[in-house]
């Protein structure tokens, strides 16, 4: 018996020729979901304790946007990123500003590493500064920040004997620096066997700050310092 090619060769069934005609059908129709489908998936807005946007936040000193990390990629849903910003030089003006509000409020030794409980002051100090003014916490703090930190400040000059005091600029980042120390140091001191909590004390400084009032302890700090440094110009 002679066999030829043709005996050998493989013969698809009629099922699976229909069932191989559905499977091209199916991966079309994927294919043409996918090119539909958009091409990057929206990124959610990312809002402080999931309520206050950073979008809407102004810098309106263009000496410190640089150093005021709070819009776009700094935005974050709680101030506490756990980032290694001391390790180098400068980094810490890559640290969000409210975190640096956190951290600065844990002071002094018997607060140390209580940052739970700080985070929890600077939301309820939010939750009392949108309650008084109306506006968003963020921006209250930014134009505080900005009020707060001196533009002229008085350094040691001379050798052994003779010292005196010359007028220096301040830059951006000891500025932003300055006025965080100083609006922290402001709400803790007048939380001091006082009856009010440390937020609602926290919340009047800020709002003082962001207005310019004389009644916040940062802006005496920084006009007390910025007059020493004009008289010794």
């Amino acid at each position: 018996m002679c066999l030829s090619r043709r005996d050998f060769e493989i013969r698809p069934s009629p099922t699976a020729t229909a069932s191989g005609t559905r499977g091209g059908e199916r991966s079309a129709s994927i294919m043409t979901d996918w090119e539909t489908a958009p091409a990057v998936a929206e990124t959610p807005d990312i809002k402080l304790f999931g309520k206050w946007s950073t979008d809407d936040v102004q810098i309106s000193d263009i000496s410190l946007q640089d150093y005021i990390a709070v819009k776009e990629k700094y935005a974050k849903y709680l101030p506490h990123s756990a980032g290694r910003y001391a390790a180098k030089r400068f980094r810490k003006a890559q640290c969000p500003i409210v975190e640096r509000l956190t951290n600065s409020m844990m002071m002094h030794g018997r607060n140390n590493g209580k940052k739970l409980m700080t985070v929890r002051i600077i939301k309820h100090a939010f939750e009392i500064i949108h309650l008084l003014t109306g506006e968003n916490p963020l921006q209250v703090l930014v134009n505080a920040i900005i009020n707060s930190g001196p533009r002229e400040d008085s350094t040691r000059i001379g050798r052994a004997g003779t010292v005196r005091r010359q007028a220096v600029d301040v830059s951006p980042l000891r500025r932003v620096n300055q006025a965080i120390w100083l609006l922290c140091t402001g709400a803790r001191e007048a939380a001091f066997r006082n009856i009010k909590t440390i937020a609602e004390c926290l919340a009047d400084e800020l709002i003082n700050a962001a207005k310019g009032s004389s009644n916040s302890y940062a802006i005496k700090k920084k006009d007390e310092l910025e007059r020493v440094a004009k008289s010794n110009r």
